[in-house]
């Protein structure tokens, strides 16, 4: 499991935040608060499906004021439908005694585990490009999809999905194989931020490589792992 906590009864909890980020004046980076709640929601969505769970509801931290909540709503309904699931009870708190400078936002999610971890023998790929800051916004084209990575899942082509986060690629592999001195091959830069895990690990069976590679597409790359 990556960030994931798991409680009794099969419950697995996810988050994921951003601060800086949307639509006042003092933010670091200016976007539409929709797009902020999509890329956070987007996070934990992936930590979810990561853990093996499916989310059953999501709650929105808003710190950024009552006029942020429709589009941070907006922007989690927006994850599902993107990525072609039923779009699960949003419920959260907004501040509203406190007006801060800077656009602050959490998304949390309450999942269910449905998946155990596979035992056949696996071929780990890194699909979608590592991204940050502005270029999140000026290639999404290059940002792994959610659609293509559920549908993988659900039809049983992946296995498995890791996300890759700020530290980036070789960190994520050294975390998912739990060794630290672990180094990798690939066509990626290893060590580029992933910002919103706009690159994932995804784990193919053997059998279904050449399947995964029509399915995914060019942004689906090899992994070399050198232990």
């Amino acid at each position: 499991m990556r960030n994931a906590v798991q409680l009794e009864g099969g419950l697995i909890l996810t988050t994921d935040n951003s601060g800086g980020i949307g639509m006042k004046a003092a933010d670091v980076v200016s976007v539409p608060d929709r797009t902020t709640a999509r890329f956070a929601a987007r996070v934990a969505l992936l930590e979810q499906w990561a853990a093996g769970a499916e989310p059953i509801a999501v709650l929105i931290h808003n710190f950024s004021g009552p006029e942020s909540w429709p589009a941070y709503e907006a922007g989690v309904q927006d994850v599902f439908e993107e990525a072609g699931m039923a779009t699960p009870t949003i419920t959260g708190s907004t501040e509203t005694n406190m007006e801060l400078l800077q656009s602050a936002l959490g998304v949390t999610m309450v999942g269910k585990l449905v998946r155990a971890a596979s035992e056949e023998e696996l071929v780990w790929f890194t699909y979608g490009v590592p991204l940050v800051g502005n270029a999140v916004l000026e290639q999404e084209q290059n940002i792994a999809s959610l659609g293509k990575i559920w549908e993988a899942l659900h039809t049983g082509l992946i296995k498995r999905v890791w996300p890759v986060g700020s530290g980036g690629l070789l960190k994520e592999v050294r975390d998912l194989y739990g060794i630290g001195d672990v180094t990798i091959q690939s066509p990626l830069d290893t060590a580029a931020s992933a910002g919103p895990s706009t690159c994932v690990l995804v784990a193919v069976p053997i059998g279904g490589v050449d399947e995964a590679k029509l399915h995914f597409g060019e942004f689906l790359h090899g992994l070399a792992v050198i232990r």
